[in-house]
């Protein structure tokens, strides 16, 4: 029999209880705040949870679980919603669903006939009082005490109270604008049953919803008589003249999004462009930084060389440093008046390049930056193989008379090629996605001059998707999502490409 206590058995059973009831509630929540698919994200790992820690036959698997927990929520979950977002018209100008779309437009209000009345707000025990006074007829109703700590709607009975009513001293107009949003969303109701509201900083008066729903899903304005519709393709309510009515709604477009990356000769010919340029930028930078690095890499591993420690300690320096404040550093470095590599080749040479301006010159410097922020690590990579390479081999080939670039091109560089490929894959993968360099050093610019939306000579695709996104003036975040999942798939499919070629030649080789 077990000495333990009935309430430790069961401890166990507890905890997973309460626990499974905490998410339970984040899912509510989140539900709740209208992340619908993150919701039912959440909502199925939390039921996986409770069967891989319940279950015998999941036993193998309770230690895996938070990891591939983890990467549904951290990896998988957003590239799925970017994909959704791709099929939806989603901008600035759509930015809500249409049931709060429609609530937003049912909220507005607009000012009735009625007498209009002067408030104050005076502080009382850490809420407020409002003193409303009808300048004509003299009356005066004093409303709360009520807190002012929440914009949220919410309904205010006031009462007639003698003019000489003592209530202390008002608020200022400082307090009275930091309280203007939750005064806003005051309806106060006078003893006849007129509800007035805030309709200016210092007075109240009758206010009537602007819309009414109206049999058929439509919506009627009260003031001008006039009847809107929503469009369930264009994602705004609209007019009988066909205008549209802020704000707009999200509505899916199917393939639209894909298509005009393929069919608007303004979108596909910068994207074009864009996507030579990153292979180029991807590709050149990973080739230059891996041959610098692996010459460093080489020249270190010299016996013969004085200092070794000393070289290696400052080749890694740029690596040690973060990378953005060695991109702002290059940035004042290249600047084209006072940078000091221009007044360096102006006092050399009598020349001053306009690195920011010139295309070609703008991404020489790119890929000069770049170089010089990955090579240490391309160097710390390949010492490490070069170290690992037996030394009879060098010994052989210098009893042979090989010299040192002999040995290089025949020994060193043979037998690091194939431990190397799979960083060179990813550092491809890495310089594909390098939006922190585009975005610091240049912004993609100089611009091209004869597209619809914001686009660069130094843009890569992933910097020319987050200015469509949020520096174009549609902020057209379906149609940047969509090319998101482009860029996705092009990266994974290049990957694959270049696996499959390595994995090739080194079965040829053997």
């Amino acid at each position: 029999m077990s000495n333990l206590s009935p309430f430790k058995r069961h401890l166990g059973s507890i905890l997973l209880i309460l626990a499974v009831l905490a998410s339970l509630y984040i899912v509510t929540l989140v539900y709740a705040s209208g992340e619908t698919l993150l919701a039912g994200t959440l909502l199925v790992l939390v039921g996986l949870a409770v069967w891989v820690y319940t279950s015998a036959r999941t036993y193998a698997y309770r230690y895996l679980f938070p990891g591939i927990a983890a990467a549904l929520i951290f990896v998988v979950f957003p590239m799925v919603y970017t994909m959704t977002i791709g099929f939806s018209n989603y901008s600035s100008k759509n930015l809500l669903e249409f049931r709060r779309a429609t609530q937003y437009l049912l909220d507005q209000t607009y000012r009735g006939e009625g007498a209009t009345y002067g408030f104050t707000l005076h502080p009382a025990g850490g809420k407020f009082r409002l003193r409303l006074e009808d300048a004509d007829k003299g009356a005066v109703f004093l409303a709360g005490p009520v807190a002012l700590d929440s914009p949220d709607p919410r309904a205010v009975k006031a009462e007639p109270a003698p003019a000489a009513a003592v209530l202390g001293d008002e608020v200022d107009l400082k307090a009275l604008i930091e309280h203007q949003k939750a005064l806003k969303a005051l309806a106060v109701t006078l003893p006849d049953g007129t509800r007035v509201s805030l309709t200016g900083l210092h007075e109240f008066a009758p206010s009537l919803p602007l819309y009414v729903r109206i049999p058929g899903g439509g919506l009627r304005n009260q003031e001008s008589g006039s009847v809107i519709k929503p469009d369930f393709k264009t994602g705004f309510y609209q007019t009988a003249d066909g205008d549209p009515v802020q704000p707009g709604f999200q509505v899916s477009v199917g393939w639209a999004n894909y298509k005009q990356i393929l069919t608007d000769k303004a979108l596909r010919e910068p994207f074009g462009r864009i996507f030579v340029w990153t292979i180029l930028f991807s590709v050149l930078t990973v080739l230059f930084a891996t041959s610098l690095g692996m010459v460093l890499a080489v020249l270190l591993n010299w016996d013969a060389l004085r200092g070794r420690s000393v070289y290696r300690l400052l080749l890694f320096l740029p690596y040690a440093v973060p990378g953005f404040i060695s991109i702002l550093v290059f940035k004042g470095l290249f600047n084209n008046n006072s940078g000091e590599i221009n007044l360096i080749l102006n006092a050399l040479f009598g020349i001053k390049p306009t690195w920011f301006s010139d295309p070609f010159l703008a991404k020489a410097m790119l890929l000069i930056v770049n170089t010089w922020l990955g090579f240490p690590y391309m160097m710390i990579i390949c010492m490490g193989l070069i170290k690992a390479i037996p030394a009879d081999l060098y010994e052989a080939s210098a009893v042979a008379g090989a010299g040192p670039i002999t040995n290089f091109f025949a020994i060193t560089v043979p037998l690091i090629r194939r431990p190397l490929m799979p960083i060179l894959i990813s550092s491809f993968a890495f310089n594909f996605n390098n939006f922190v360099l585009i975005s610091l050093l240049t912004g993609g610019r100089p611009d091209f001059l004869n597209t619809s939306v914001p686009a660069g000579t130094t843009d890569i695709l992933v910097s020319y998707t987050y200015r469509m996104a949020f520096q174009d003036s549609g902020q057209q975040f379906g149609l940047a999502a969509a090319i998101s999942t482009v860029i996705f798939l092009m990266v994974a499919a290049i990957s694959l490409i270049q696996i499959r070629a390595t994995r090739i030649a080194q079965d040829d080789k053997h």
